[in-house]
């Protein structure tokens, strides 16, 4: 690369580098001198000369000269011998990415030549480089672009793969079959070949492995791994065969996923491959491989190559994205398609990392695991996606121990001991001691130092600090009896601290429970056979209850249960267990102790008893045996007696409860319950009640209940309701809601997971992407992706195949509006210069994109308007050299004139430089010219008050430094600018007013046309309405608003307004003043011959030098103030006298009128150059002056001038209409004129190709009418038509600009749709649309030098002689659909050839098609069991039931297919309100849904096209509902007063009775009922309701009444003989049988002993049976019974046999003193708690039985032998890790049994 221009880079790198440099290069060149080429090489270092030590430097080159080029290889040998020096340290990397060759040098320290390498080699840089960066070999190459070849520039395309000789540089010219070896080697570090890592180094092409490493060999292997094995992927090889048919064209091939390499696909057959892809992220594309070629597919490389019948697919891959290749039928016969690829393994076992130790510290073990990993998402799978490839192994978890440190001492304390009380507050204690623990689990004391990092645990603590239970005595109950002496009770209870009924009181301080109460009333009472007085002394002490005792810590009397009496009747005796016993606390077992241990009095063993009376006999007793037997305890009728056992639970934990007193009939001496029967009912208890729990509800959480679930799977959400309530009263009902923190307890949660398992697969759409276009239809796309929803709320992505539902839309059309108009701009042109300061242009073309999608070219008036700057622009290039002088760089220069000018006359145009100032009269015309040095004239730049001017048809701005103001007017007035470049200078025009005063600026542009309405302003008096405003500009800038004093611009204004009311010029100049022309007279010249003869003196301007004013004002400046006005009068007639004096000589110095017709100039003339200028210059036709003869009317007429184009210079072109302009290349001009004549005078305007000219300041409408193009382009060639209209008619001329004579064709592209007329005649260019049978006339005018050559094509066929063709013009008679299509006309001639198309179409009208059959089954498709109709011309009616839907069909044909727009009652449907409807079947059929009476009527349908309108309609009528009032009902009665006839009503739907609910929201008609059969009745039974059955169960009995009645008319029934009915009607049954069902019961048998399973200590289950049976004892089904609640079959109850626990002994010794296996045992047996013996174990199964055996002595043995050293060998052994190296030697023992 640097041969090609080495001398030039040298010098530049030198001069950038700012010294001298040099590069150490391997072939021993070396810098010298730089008049030299030095060649430098990119990739190598540079070394600052000056850097380098001298004999380094003379070392290094002498090395380097006697060095063998061959000797630089990359290959790898020892040094022969120790001459040389250390290896140097490597360079930096010859490229920055893509791999490249680093080097190391060494030197010679031998003064003969040493044997070896003097230079290295490394690969470095080996990362990919950004696809933006390139290839390295073509940066080569385009380094080159900017070195002439030959003479000629070239851009440079790299050559590879050279087999010859891969390293050198060869490029091949773009465009061209040129290849040029550029340089002889490449730069290091690039490939030698495209699909190879070997590297060029130093010119050698070296071998470079997949490993980067030069020299290498190491390939990869099929999966695209460096030396892999093959094992990541997998081969894949099939053959498919097509089964296409007609109804399904595509079909899929095989799926080749993401990564797959070496894929290789041949198709045979007549069918064609193509492909769809999708990437990683989503995005899918689609390739149809429609010819032979490489293509770059979703960044994936695909090779196809296409034969006549089979077609061969290469990727190498890896690709980049997922590819489906498909088939496309194309063909009679099945193809075949044989495949191979290798896939790569995307789902791979790892390994996990360790799972957390199972023991914090001390030992313990951790495992791996293995987890299926997918490497395209980078997430965990299932399992099963590992176990689809049988190349995957599963690895083996790994185990290994773990916090194998020492667990630090730590506190460990003992149980708690037995509290000291069992109540009212006791201390309990534990021991805690200070441990460590080993390795081998075993626990030591230590001492408590150790333990003092953490605090001590307590040792002592309080317990049971609850109150002793106390007896609680409730109110007494009234008394038993009315009168005289009875009993009244009362609850006593033992209550614990929390309010509980429980035990544990002490008997000896229980309160009484009876006492006896007096009535003082007396009673009579029966003589007793024992005295009341008597008993009562034994009778109180009898009724007191005896508590049964408990076990306390203190020794107290024990008693047991009384026994069984000894007889069953009579009395008898019963006797009990009586021990003294203590709870012992620590063991909380009970212990016997001596009798004397216990104190007080000691409870009796033994009492009588009686078992009812014998044999239904009283024995009658004196007071003495009674006494004597029973000790004094009870009578007989006292032995069963009514008691209340304490209270039920409260109702209600709070807010107000209530509790009764429990009655129960109790067997006094055994207190067991006894029948009911066998107590007094007359001595039973009150019923008692009491409230409790009246404290408020605390404050608690109300739940509400679950919602459903929010997804039906894949974990869902359910909420529910939950708020804080407290309830004050439950009698009032009266709950508060409260603050959440109110509420204690933790809140319950209002969300739970519901429906956690897997979903099953299905499609899951994305959001719809922003559509492509924002109008003109667009598309929208979206991701539909196969997925699960796991039961963790993920998704898991699965390929399509899981998904068996159809998969939903990913793109659908979106923004089908048209798109507004807009400007497509064309590139810009080059600058029009090649140095210096140009232009630059570009064209615009007004284009609209349709809703379709299709862009079309429109009138450029529908698009907004274009700026100046977006069609031209200045551009710099280098400056310009003038030949044989040096390049100057001075900034351009204005010529500018410092003058003043007073014009004193009426002229019609006026020339001045820019400069100076200008007081003119108004309507004259300005041209201001701003002459430039060193600057191009087009590049100049007007402003007026600081805006910039553009042309329009009052101001011109021309391009050679020209500004013409074609009629002065007092908007005009202001400070022009002209800018060249940073160089500007200005003119100030002011307008002088007919009284000779000056015009002040007027507010705004429109003043001037602000005169009254019905009369046009005189001149005057336009002048005179701005006489006395204040001269404001119209940019309204605050410099403006100053006014005159600081005004730059105005200050010469008072010394103009004074010189021009000076009285004393001379009379030849004050006679000129006097005579004003009119505006009839303007017509008139300095040119018009007429006027040179006139007596009156020439139209002048005064002119006079700016310094000559300014001069004055200075000297004003500096009078005193009271003399400056006489000073000023004075100076300003002496500025009079010299302005006329001046203007006489010059007027002597000018040319005879024979000799010149001098211009109106008020500087001297100067060459005009270009046709504009003299058309600036030009004055009005002759003729035009007001006074010539009267011409008559006649049509406009152009004259043709057939004169060739005329060329001004070389830059400007003028020609006449009919003619042909070429551009050249160097044309800045084109002048096309166009003269017409006619009365009136015609107007002219201008088009190109058939449309109007759009000006701009580089398209421009002179004053006589004549088109100019600055600077024209490309986009200028067409055909320009001068157009001459006035109100008789109309003529037109064009011309053609062509480009260098090359073929030009007058082209419309319009669109002419035809549908009436016979004939149309059109350019070509258009699209037709018309109807059959119509002459179509298509004209080709062309143009071009020499005259271009028609010829006709049809469809791309030249078209034959039948043809009409004449000049050019195609003509094709009634036409049918057979000449349909693309017609093209071609001119040529020598410069080239250009072609036209016009595209015919045949318009066929929308009309009902003849066969409806299509139609009819859409209908039926669409809606199977919907009603339908057709709409037609005429009508069609559908009959139809309210809410029901219906389809109406539009049968509709014609082209291009109309479109179909729906109404219904004459407005859109979509704008009728309630009307539910979908236009379906692209537009055909409407549905109507649930029609109501608003969307009933006539629905029609328009079908419109571009050739005509149909529409077709089609009646909806609803059936309604509704009441009708029918026949009156049958009467109520037959007789009597209250017989009525109600009016029937009855719900109608076209005259057919259907259920009322169908006229449920329609109003009812008002009904009123007739009276009638009001008449007296005859007799008849009258009956009553049955009363109630007389049992409920078992057969009871019903009656009722029976009379004999008559019901007279007045409603009044009177009885009458039983016979007057009989004679009627049998008497009713007075009595019947009821509830003859069964009486049945649950009955139950006795407990069964207490001998079920133990479930606790002193706990076991009995059983009893329940049944159901008849209060007779037959036994039922228990389903007979299920209405009544049953009574429980099973309870607990206590048992001596589960006195029970677990007993254990001491643990035996160890097995073994080491290793793994020792292990020791201990008996474990189940015993009685009381005889200590052995029982069978399933009674102790209450409790957890303790373990029986452990391991022991688990340290490593001293000795080498066989044993484990790990305690996890058991583990080991169970997963199977025997065989790995590093266990099986650690558990040695236990894997060696294994």
């Amino acid at each position: 690369m640097a041969r090609l221009a080495a001398p030039r880079r040298s010098r530049l790198l030198a001069r950038i580098l700012g010294g001298t440099w040099c590069l150490l290069y391997v072939a021993g060149q070396v810098c010298g001198d730089q008049s030299q080429g030095a060649v430098f090489l990119r990739e190598f270092t540079l070394i600052r000369r000056e850097s380098l030590h001298e004999d380094f430097l003379s070392d290094l080159l002498n090395s380097h000269k006697t060095e063998d080029p061959s000797s630089r290889t990359a290959r790898s040998e020892e040094d022969r011998d120790g001459l040389w020096d250390a290896w140097g340290p490597w360079s930096e990397c010859s490229r920055t990415c893509g791999g490249g060759a680093s080097y190391s040098l060494r030197r010679c320290l031998s003064s003969k030549s040493c044997e070896g390498r003097n230079i290295r080699y490394r690969t470095c840089s080996n990362v990919d480089c950004p696809p933006e960066a390139g290839d390295f070999r073509a940066q080569q190459c385009s380094a080159h672009n900017d070195v002439k070849h030959h003479g000629q520039f070239y851009e440079w395309l790299p050559v590879s793969n050279d087999p010859d000789n891969p390293c050198s540089l060869k490029c091949q010219a773009k465009g061209t079959t040129l290849v040029v070896e550029l340089a002889p080697k490449v730069l290091d570090g690039t490939r030698c070949y495209t699909e190879s890592l070997d590297m060029c180094i130093s010119g050698l092409c070296q071998i470079v492995g997949c490993d980067h490493q030069l020299g290498s060999t190491i390939k990869e292997d099929n999966c695209g791994v460096c030396n892999g094995d093959g094992s990541t992927c997998r081969l894949v090889r099939g053959q498919y065969k097509s089964q296409l048919s007609a109804t399904k064209l595509d079909d899929t091939v095989v799926a080749i996923p993401y990564g797959s390499r070496h894929i290789r696909l041949v198709l045979k057959g007549p069918d064609h491959l193509y492909l769809e892809t999708k990437t990683l992220q989503g995005a899918k594309g689609e390739n149809t491989l429609s010819s032979t070629g490489t293509f770059l597919v979703d960044n994936s490389s695909v090779d196809f190559q296409k034969f006549p019948d089979k077609e061969i697919l290469r990727m190498t891959g890896p690709l980049t994205a997922d590819f489906i290749v498909k088939i496309h039928n194309s063909g009679p016969t099945d193809s075949t398609v044989q495949f191979i690829f290798y896939q790569p393994i995307i789902h791979r076992w790892r390994e996990t990392d360790f799972f957390p130790c199972s023991a914090t510290c001390g030992g313990g073990y951790q495992l791996t695991s293995a987890e299926c990993y997918d490497l395209r998402s980078n997430r965990v799978v299932a399992d099963q996606y590992c176990h689809y490839y049988p190349e995957n192994i599963k690895p083996k978890p790994k185990l290994q121990e773990c916090n194998l440190d020492p667990c630090p001492a730590r506190w460990e304390a003992t149980p708690w001991t037995a509290c000291s009380s069992s109540c009212g507050g006791g201390i309990q204690s534990r021991a805690v001691s200070c441990v460590e623990e080993d390795i081998q689990g075993h626990v030591t004391s230590v001492e408590e130092w150790k333990c003092m990092y953490t605090p001590k645990m307590p040792i002592v603590q309080p317990c049971n600090i609850f109150d002793c239970p106390k007896w609680l005595a409730q109110e007494w109950s009234p008394c038993t009896v009315t009168c005289g002496q009875g009993l009244r009770y009362r609850v006593v209870l033992c209550i614990d601290h929390r309010g509980m009924h429980t035990g544990g009181c002490s008997p000896k301080t229980k309160p009484h429970i009876k006492e006896e109460c007096v009535i003082p009333t007396p009673c009579y009472k029966p003589k007793e056979k024992l005295p009341v007085e008597a008993k009562l002394p034994w009778y109180k002490q009898a009724q007191e209850l005896e508590e049964g005792a408990a076990v306390s810590e203190e020794p107290s009397f024990i008693p047991e249960a009384w026994s069984a009496c000894t007889v069953t009747c009579g009395v008898g005796t019963q006797v009990r267990m009586v021990r003294c016993q203590v709870l012992l606390p620590f063991s909380q077992s009970v212990a016997d102790l001596p009798v004397d241990e216990c104190e007080g009095p000691k409870p009796a063993s033994q009492r009588a008893c009686y078992a009812g009376p014998c044999h239904g006999e009283v024995p009658e007793l004196t007071p003495e045996e009674t006494d004597g037997l029973f000790g004094g305890l009870q009578d007989f009728d006292e032995l069963y007696d009514w008691e209340y056992e304490g209270f039920t639970k409260c109702s209600e934990s709070c807010g107000g409860g209530v509790q009764e007193a429990v009655v129960s009939c109790l067997n006094k001496q055994t207190r067991e319950p006894a029948d009911e029967n066998l107590c007094v009912t007359s001595r039973r208890p009150p019923r008692l009640l009491k409230s409790c729990s009246l404290d408020p509800c605390p404050a608690r959480w109300e739940i509400g209940k679950w919602s459903p679930c929010s997804l039906t799977c894949g974990v869902g959400l359910q909420t529910r309701d939950v708020f804080c309530s407290h309830l004050l009263s439950r009698e009032m009902n009266e709950t508060v809601i409260l603050a959440d923190e109110l509420c204690r307890q933790p809140k319950p949660s209002t969300v739970q997971a519901c429906n956690r398992f897997n979903c099953p697969p299905a499609w899951y759409p994305a959001q719809w992407q922003p559509c492509s276009r924002t109008c003109g239809g667009g598309i929208q796309k979206r991701e539909v992706l196969c997925k699960q929803r796991m039961a963790d709320g993920s998704f898991l992505e699965l390929p399509e195949t899981f998904c068996s539902a159809s998969k939903l839309a990913s793109q659908q059309a979106c923004k089908k509006d048209d798109c507004p108009s807009e400007w497509l701009l064309s590139d810009w042109t080059e600058c029009s210069t090649s140095c210096g300061e140009g232009t630059q242009t570009r064209s615009a073309i007004c284009r609209q994109v349709l809703k379709t999608g299709v862009s079309a070219i429109v009138n450029s008036s529908l698009c907004p308007p274009l700026p100046f700057s977006s069609s031209i622009r200045p551009c710099m290039l280098a400056t310009c050299a003038r030949p044989g002088r040096p390049s100057s760089k001075h900034s351009p220069h204005i010529a500018a004139a410092r003058k003043v000018y007073i014009q004193t006359r009426r002229q019609r145009k006026l020339h001045f430089v820019v400069g100076g100032f200008a007081y003119l009269l108004p309507k004259t015309a300005v041209v201001l010219r701003c002459p430039t040095r060193r600057f191009r004239k087009p590049l100049i730049t007007w402003e007026k008050d600081g805006h910039h001017l553009i042309s329009s048809a009052h101001v011109t701005v021309a391009p050679f430094g020209y500004l013409k103001i074609h009629r002065l007017k007092p908007s005009d007035a202001g400070v022009y600018t002209c800018s060249a470049g940073p160089a500007r200078e200005q003119f100030v025009i002011k307008l002088i007013g007919g009284n000779r005063k000056l015009v002040a600026r007027p507010l705004s542009p429109r003043s001037e046309e602000e005169a009254p309405a019905g009369r046009k302003a005189s001149p005057k008096e336009a002048l005179h309405t701005h006489k006395h405003q204040n001269g404001i500009f119209s940019n309204g800038s605050k410099a403006e608003k100053r006014g005159p004093a600081t005004d730059a611009g105005s200050r010469y204004d008072d010394l103009v307004s004074r010189l021009l009311e000076q009285g004393g010029w001379p009379g030849e100049l004050l006679a000129a003043w006097e005579v004003q022309d009119s505006a009839e007279r303007n017509a008139s010249s300095e040119e018009d011959q007429n006027a040179e003869q006139a007596p009156r003196p020439l139209p002048f301007t005064m002119v006079t030098e700016q310094r000559r004013l300014d001069d004055i004002l200075r000297n004003l400046s500096q009078q005193p103030e009271e003399l400056r006005d006489v000073h000023r009068k004075h100076l300003v007639a002496q500025l009079a006298q010299d302005i006329f004096r001046s203007h006489l000589e010059h007027r002597d110095a000018l040319p005879k009128p024979s000799e010149r017709r001098p211009p109106p100039l008020a500087v001297p003339p100067r060459k005009h150059v270009s046709g504009f200028s003299s058309s600036l210059r030009t004055s009005a036709p002759a003729g035009e002056a007001v006074g010539g003869p009267r011409r008559p009317h006649r049509k406009p007429t152009i004259l043709r001038k057939i004169s060739a184009a005329q060329q001004l210079s070389a830059s400007e072109v003028v020609t006449h209409l009919g003619q042909t302009v070429a551009l050249a290349s160097g044309t800045l001009s084109v002048l096309l004129h166009c003269e017409a004549i006619g009365t009136p005078r015609p107007t002219i305007s201008w088009a190109r190709n058939g449309e109007a000219v759009q000006f701009s300041d580089r398209i421009l409408l002179q004053p006589d009418d004549s088109l100019q193009i600055l600077a024209p382009v490309e986009a200028d060639v067409g055909f320009y038509t001068c157009n001459a209209t006035n109100a008789l008619g109309y003529d037109s001329v064009s011309i053609a600009v062509t480009l260098a004579g090359k073929p030009l064709v007058k082209t419309s592209r319009a669109t002419v749709i035809n549908t009436e007329e016979p004939a149309i005649t059109v350019d070509v260019g258009s699209t037709i649309k018309t109807v059959q049978g119509v002459n179509v006339t298509i004209n080709c005018q062309v143009a071009g030098v020499p005259e271009a050559e028609v010829t006709w094509f049809r469809n791309k066929s030249k078209l034959g002689s039948p043809h009409h063709v004449h000049e050019g013009s195609l003509l094709l008679t009634d036409v049918s659909p057979s000449d349909q299509g693309l017609y093209s006309c071609r001119a040529a001639n020598l410069h080239g050839e250009l072609t036209e198309n016009t595209q015919l179409l045949l318009l066929d009208p929308p009309q009902v098609p003849t066969q409806l059959e299509d139609i009819r089954a859409l209908l039926s498709a669409t809606g199977p069991n919907l009603p339908s109709v057709l709409t037609s011309p005429l009508g069609a009616q559908l009959v139809l039931d309210p809410g029901n839907s219906a389809l109406v069909g539009c049968p509709i044909k014609g082209h291009p297919t109309p479109n179909i727009t729906w109404f219904h009652g004459g407005q859109p449907v979509a704008t009728v309100p309630g009307l539910t409807h979908h236009i379906l079947a692209a537009g055909q059929i409407l549905q109507v849904a649930n029609l109501s009476g608003g969307s009933q009527g006539e629905f029609s349908c328009l079908a419109q096209n571009e050739a005509g309108i149909l529409v077709q309609k089609a009646s909806l009528v609803i059936q309604d509902y509704w009441w009708s009032v029918d026949r009156l009902a049958t009467c109520s009665a037959s007789c009597g007063n209250r017989g009525i006839q109600q009016p029937r009503l009855r719900c109608l739907l076209n005259s057919t009775e259907v259920n009322p609910t169908h006229c449920a929201g329609k109003v009812r008609p008002a009904v009123q009922p007739i009276a009638c059969n009001r008449r007296d009745c005859p007799s008849r039974w009258m009956v009553t309701s049955w009363s109630a059955c007389t049992r409920s169960c078992g057969g009871g009995v019903q009656t009722r009444r029976v009379t004999c009645q008559k019901l007279k008319a007045s409603g009044i029934s009177t009885p009458v003989s039983n016979d007057l009915c009989t004679q009627l009607a049998k008497r009713p049954v007075d009595t019947q049988a009821c509830n003859q069902q069964l009486c049945v019961e649950w009955a139950f048998s006795s407990w069964g002993q207490c001998n079920g399973p133990c479930i606790g200590p002193h706990l076991a289950v009995q059983h009893r049976q329940v049944f159901c049976q008849t209060r007779d004892g037959i036994t039922l089904p228990s389903e007979q019974c299920s209405a009544l609640p049953r009574p429980v079959s099973t309870q607990n109850c206590w048992s001596e046999a589960c006195s029970v626990h677990w007993r254990v002994s001491l643990w035996s010794l160890c097995t073994a003193t080491c290793g793994n296996y020792g292990f020791q045992a201990r008996r474990v047996e189940c015993v009685h708690a009381h005889t200590n013996k052995a029982v069978p174990e399933h009674l102790c199964s209450w409790g957890p039985r303790p373990a029986n055996w452990q391991r022991c002595n688990i340290t490593p043995c001293e000795n080498m032998e066989c044993r484990d050293t790990t305690r996890y060998c058991e583990k080991v052994k169970q997963l199977k890790l025997c065989q790995l190296s590093q266990f099986k030697s650690r558990c040695c023992g236990t894997c060696g049994k294994a």
